[in-house]
């Protein structure tokens, strides 16, 4: 028997990756809104009760409106949107959070997508706080480079339309540091302040990473680099889609440089750990389009519906 499901907010980039892995499933069956309806609420009122799963793909305003239009309890919601990632009546849509964070997913009616940064911050940052190496009170900062599919269709079409150099070189935003993801990030990782945090959009189409920085007398016990990538390596044994790389090997670059993209059209998190006893890196990898946001929600709905979890997904 097929799951039915419905795009709310199709047109997106986020929704239109997601319409896109669905198509591809034999044991789906999409439900379509017609282009003249898609924002009339009565035909969105009921293609969302008429739904197994219901994908909001929508700003903030919108999700909120569609999630209290639900009057089926047997509809779930995945919502792509910041509205309800730290609502504690959400399941924080990140299944390799905690050895709990699955099971709530799979009963769930209410599941939230994390953002693309909140994802590579909380994944590489959450093992150190729940081991002890990372106080609750740290202060940290990081920093994140990003592809420009990440800014949605606007920010695609100018870079896809610039005959300048204006859009050539990497470009720091959120300078005002109140970046949307903040809250996620402190809320899922256990810290008690979010991170100085500073994202950078470059001139390819995809690709992520967050890069946070340490150094031993931050730490609230003594660990060295090669100790966090053991604590990566432990906490995320046996999970499908987090890879953690060995410490410092040559492997991890490309002629000593990193290579952003090099998780693109997967679902994957890559971790690397970067230095020496005197100072380190952690570095989480992912696509943004990806593990960052519809590959995401596609693993949510996988475990929701009690399909393989790593169904239509790519490690």
């Amino acid at each position: 028997m097929s799951t039915k499901v419905f795009v709310d907010g199709q047109e997106g980039t986020t929704g239109l990756k997601i319409f896109e892995y669905l198509s591809a499933r034999g044991d789906i069956e999409i439900l379509r809104i017609d282009d003249a309806k898609r924002k009339d609420v009565d035909e969105r009122r009921r293609l969302i009760n008429a739904s197994d799963v219901t994908f909001l793909c929508l700003p903030d305003v919108a999700s909120r409106e569609s999630a209290s239009l639900v009057d089926n309890p047997h509809t779930t919601l995945i919502d792509a949107s910041t509205a309800f990632r730290t609502s504690a009546d959400w399941a924080y849509g990140l299944p390799e959070l905690t050895r709990a964070q699955r099971e709530r997913i799979r009963s769930s009616k209410r599941i939230a997508v994390p953002g693309c940064h909140a994802s590579a911050f909380v994944l590489a940052m959450r093992p150190l706080v729940d081991a002890g190496v990372v106080a609750p009170s740290f202060a940290a900062h990081s920093y994140s480079i990003t592809g420009y599919s990440g800014g949605g269709k606007k920010m695609i079409a100018d870079y896809e339309a610039d005959a300048t150099a204006k859009l050539a070189a990497p470009r720091a935003y959120a300078l005002a540091l109140a970046h949307k993801h903040l809250p996620e990030m402190a809320a899922h990782t256990g810290l008690e302040h979010a991170p100085i945090f500073t994202p950078i959009v470059g001139p390819f189409f995809k690709g992520l990473a967050v890069t946070t920085y340490f150094t031993p007398s931050q730490l609230a016990k003594r660990a060295t680099p090669q100790d966090v990538q053991r604590i990566f390596a432990e906490y995320y044994e046996g999970e499908a889609f987090v890879r953690v790389a060995p410490f410092n090997a040559d492997a991890n670059l490309d002629d000593g440089f990193f290579d952003v993209q090099a998780n693109n059209d997967t679902n994957r998190v890559d971790l690397f750990v970067f230095g020496n006893d005197e100072r380190f890196v952690t570095v989480a990898r992912l696509d943004n389009l990806g593990k960052g946001a519809s590959g995401a929600a596609i693993q949510c709905m996988n475990l929701n519906i009690g399909a393989a979890e790593d169904a239509g997904l790519k490690r």
